[in-house]
């Protein structure tokens, strides 16, 4: 599946449709959930709509962008099965993916610039997970899920 969704909130919506063009440009279908101007809104509401699409498994991966990316994040790992890693520079984004399996890529709309987002997610989306021992830890995270989300 080469779905993805998109979202941010007003600080982070120049860098959204930046990210937006550079998904297209892999030939990716892009959702895009918000939102689409620089009007103040609320990240939590941008991070459920991507969360929940990869919760329930409607793309296959997300991307959310806020001021710093912190916010998208905490919101996006209430959400079973998602592995949100908010990622500041190349290597957390190919350790994100390696050996964490993430499926949403967090990104702060005033911390990181065009050039160094660009290598962000290109390394993003072409790492794949490696498994081995990383694995048997993606399944102690999803125990930890089970135990603790109920419905």
């Amino acid at each position: 599946m080469d779905k993805i969704a998109i979202g941010a909130d007003h600080a982070g919506f120049k860098l959204k449709e930046f990210v937006k063009k550079l998904l297209r440009e892999k030939g990716l279908e892009v959702v895009d959930v918000g939102t689409y101007n620089e009007e103040r809104c609320h990240y939590p509401e941008y991070a459920k709509r991507v969360a929940k699409m990869v919760s329930q498994g409607e793309v296959y991966r997300g991307i959310l962008i806020c001021g710093s990316g912190i916010g998208m994040s905490i919101v996006a790992n209430k959400f079973k099965g998602v592995r949100a890693a908010l990622c500041h520079n190349i290597y957390s984004a190919k350790f994100s993916r390696l050996h964490n399996d993430s499926n949403i890529l967090c990104l702060g709309g005033r911390v990181t610039g065009e050039d160094l987002t660009r290598e962000i997610v290109e390394v993003w989306l072409s790492t794949p997970f490696e498994g081995g021992r990383h694995f048997q830890r993606l399944q102690f995270i999803e125990e930890i899920e089970r135990e603790n989300f109920r419905g």
